[in-house]
């Protein structure tokens, strides 16, 4: 079991699943289209951990909006102690790959989420 900083991967869940992505956790609050559960091979679906719907309405994947996203996001996290504590204690367990649908992979909330869960590895909720 290492760092929990070391511990955490980000990928598409529509990428394949393979032996490195440890514990696999749907971050998404909606289920991606055309993903069978057996496809998936979640682990966990923490729906509660993702950007709530009206943030993530007001992002639409909209990358002028990225920053922005990004400082509100933070903040639902920093109000959210049952699902980050959720999501450190899997960490904490060995690795785990937080998975999204979004199709960019440089503007999604789970590179925040990851971000996130890095700066406060230490944190207790």
């Amino acid at each position: 079991m290492g760092d929990v900083t070391d511990n955490i991967r980000v990928k598409r869940i529509y990428d394949p699943a393979d032996a490195e992505d440890g514990a696999r956790v749907l971050v998404d609050r909606l289920w991606p289209r055309g993903v069978s559960k057996q496809a998936a091979a979640l682990s966990l679906w923490l729906k509660d951990v993702a950007p709530s719907t009206e943030l993530r309405q007001w992002f639409d994947h909209d990358p002028s909006r990225w920053q922005e996203f990004g400082r509100r996001y933070r903040t639902e996290l920093r109000h959210n102690d049952d699902a980050v504590e959720q999501l450190r204690d899997i960490l904490r367990l060995g690795r785990a790959t937080l998975l999204y649908a979004a199709h960019d992979t440089a503007h999604n909330h789970a590179l925040i989420l990851a971000d996130y869960m890095r700066d406060h590895s230490g944190d207790r909720a």
